[in-house]
C-alpha cells in the first residue's frame, strides 16, 4: 500500500471556501505576499497556503469565493477534479510553476479538512511518528556581509544555516562563515532560470565553495563544462531542488542523486509529493525539507512533513521569526518539538 493509497479514499465534504492574503516584510528586503485557501464544512475547516511569488497573481483573483468546490468527494476525487480547473481564471500566472503552488494550496487544504472530518492526523493515517524537527535558518548574506549570520548566532549559538553564495562573497566572507562551523547547506541556484550563470568566474566561485565548506550539502549547481571537473568529486553531497517536481525529474538528473530538497509546493499534488518521497526512500536518496517563505499554515505543513519523513536532516523550515528584517532578542532553537494534540495537518509553532 503506497503512501497515497492511505489518503486517497478519505471521505471529504465541502460546503464553502474562502481566501485571505497576507503580506510581510522579509529579511532580504522583499515584501512577501501569500494567500491562504480555506475549505469549510460546518465548524470544521482545512487550510492550505499558495506561495506564488508574484504579487500580481494574488491580486488578480476576485473576491472569494472564486471557485465552487461544494460537494462530496473522496480526497482523490477532489484532487482529480482540479485537473481541468484553471486556478488562474483572470490571467495566466507570471511563472508557470505558480500553477503547482496554487494546486498544492488547495490539495493541502483538502487533505487537512479530510483528516479532521475523519478524526485522523497525517501521522496516525500513515502510521508515522511525529519526531522533533531539526532546522536550519536561511538568511541573506548581502554583498558578502555576514553581520546577520553573526547576530543570529549571538542569540542562538547553536543555529545552523542554509546560505546562497554569490560572487560578491569575499575571502573574508568565506573565512568568517567557515569559522562559525554552522553552514550546512549552500544553494548555488544554478537550476533557477532567474539566477543561473556560468563562465570562468562561476568556476572560481564553485571551487572556493567546495574547498571552504567540505562537509556542506551543495544544492543546485550549474552543470556546464566550466564546472564539470568539480562535480564528480563531490557528487555525494550534491542536492537538487528547483528542477524537482516529480519522480521523473530526479531520474533525469545528470548523475544519480544523493540528496533532494523536498519542497511540497513544487510538486503541486499530494500524489506526486508522496511518490517522490517513496522513490527517495527506495533509492537511498537523503531528503531534507525546504520552504518558500510561507507566512501562514504552509509553514506548519512543511514542518509536519519534515517531522514525519526526514526529521534529522538540515531542514530549511525554520520558524517565521528567522525571516523577519530585524533579528529578535529571542529565537526558538532547533529542534522543533511536535505539537501535543494536533488536528489534521496542523503544526502550531509557526514563530
Amino acid at each position: 500500500m503506497t503512501l497515497y493509497d492511505h489518503v486517497a479514499g478519505l471521505p471529504l465534504s465541502i460546503a464553502a471556501n474562502d481566501r485571505t492574503s497576507r503580506r510581510r516584510e522579509m529579511a532580504d528586503g522583499r515584501v512577501r505576499v501569500t494567500s491562504t485557501f480555506a475549505l469549510l464544512s460546518g465548524e470544521t475547516f482545512g487550510a492550505g497556503e499558495d506561495v506564488t511569488y508574484d504579487v500580481v497573481d494574488h491580486e488578480a483573483l476576485p473576491k472569494p469565493p472564486v471557485f465552487d468546490f461544494t460537494g462530496e468527494y473522496t480526497f482523490d476525487e477532489f484532487s482529480r477534479s482540479l485537473d481541468e480547473l484553471d486556478l488562474f481564471p483572470e490571467k495566466p500566472p507570471e511563472r508557470e510553476e505558480s500553477r503547482n503552488y496554487r494546486r498544492w494550496a488547495l490539495e493541502s487544504a483538502a487533505l487537512d479538512l479530510a483528516l479532521k472530518q475523519n478524526d485522523e492526523t497525517l501521522a496516525s493515517l500513515l502510521d508515522r511518528e511525529r519526531s522533533p524537527v531539526r532546522f536550519v535558518a536561511s538568511t541573506p548574506v548581502p554583498d558578502g556581509d555576514t553581520t546577520r549570520v553573526q547576530d543570529i548566532l549571538t542569540v542562538n549559538p547553536a543555529c545552523e544555516f542554509k546560505l546562497d553564495p554569490t560572487e560578491a562573497w569575499t575571502k573574508d566572507t568565506f573565512t568568517t562563515l567557515a569559522e562559525t562551523g554552522a553552514v550546512r547547506v549552500l544553494d548555488l541556484r544554478g537550476q533557477d532560470e532567474m539566477t543561473a550563470d556560468d563562465g570562468p568566474s562561476l568556476a572560481t566561485l564553485y571551487r572556493r565553495i567546495f574547498e571552504t565548506f567540505p562537509d556542506a550539502i551543495i544544492e543546485d549547481p550549474t552543470v556546464t563544462d566550466d564546472v564539470q571537473d568539480l562535480l564528480p568529486a563531490n557528487v555525494d553531497r550534491i542536492s537538487w531542488d528547483a528542477p524537482v517536481h516529480c519522480v521523473d525529474d530526479l531520474r533525469e538528473r545528470p548523475f544519480a542523486p544523493r540528496w533532494c530538497n523536498v519542497k511540497p509546493s513544487r510538486f503541486g499534488t499530494v500524489r506526486s509529493l508522496f511518490e517522490t518521497i517513496e522513490y527517495c526512500e527506495a533509492e537511498d536518496i537523503q531528503m531534507y525539507g525546504g520552504g518558500q517563505s510561507e507566512l501562514c499554515v504552509g509553514r506548519g505543513h512543511i514542518q509536519l512533513l519534515a517531522s514525519l519523513f526526514y526529521p534529522d536532516s538540515p531542514n530549511d523550515v525554520a520558524p517565521r521569526s528567522y525571516n523577519e528584517p530585524d533579528v529578535r532578542a529571542e529565537l526558538r532553537a532547533s529542534p522543533l518539538e511536535p505539537p501535543a494534540n494536533p488536528a489534521g495537518m496542523e503544526w502550531t509553532q509557526l514563530d
